[in-house]
């Protein structure tokens, strides 16, 4: 699969770092200068990038490991998706769920981005679904860990 990027920032373009990744890493672009996210702050962070995806596909936005748990930090809407038909620029919702500030630098990685098939299901009404083992019991109904 070809993945088409144009890349207005001048960091490098998005890659996989190992062989078997999922997920190829998104930069912040700030040429005016770092951002601070305050405590429980919300901020929409450019990239710099913009793509064309193939028909039948998506791009996932995910939080990054490492900073949600060493900073507290993590994508606000995640997975957030951005779908095939999108052309604008790839961005970026973070929030802070630490109780210290926290800066962002122009280059700083700050969430991955992974691409996945998705198909567009033909929604048929009905009036009523078959019956299975679970039938309506969810939300820790199993009793499973």
């Amino acid at each position: 699969m070809i993945l088409k990027l144009k890349n207005t920032s001048h960091h490098p373009l998005p890659k996989y770092e190992t062989q078997q990744s999922a997920g190829m890493d998104l930069r912040a672009f700030l040429p005016e200068g770092p951002i601070t996210l305050k405590p429980m702050q919300r901020g929409l962070v450019k990239t710099g990038l913009f793509m064309e995806l193939p028909e039948g596909y998506e791009a996932q936005v995910r939080p990054r490991s490492g900073l949600a748990l060493k900073k507290g930090i993590t994508v606000l809407n995640s997975p957030g998706t951005i779908d095939a038909d999108y052309r604008g620029e790839i961005c970026v919702i973070l929030i802070n769920l630490s109780p210290e500030d926290f800066i962002i630098n122009d280059g700083e990685r700050i969430a991955q981005m992974v691409i996945a098939k998705c198909e567009q299901a033909e929604v048929v009404q009905v009036e009523e679904l078959t019956d299975t083992e679970r039938g309506t019991g969810g939300f820790g109904h199993t009793g499973k860990n």
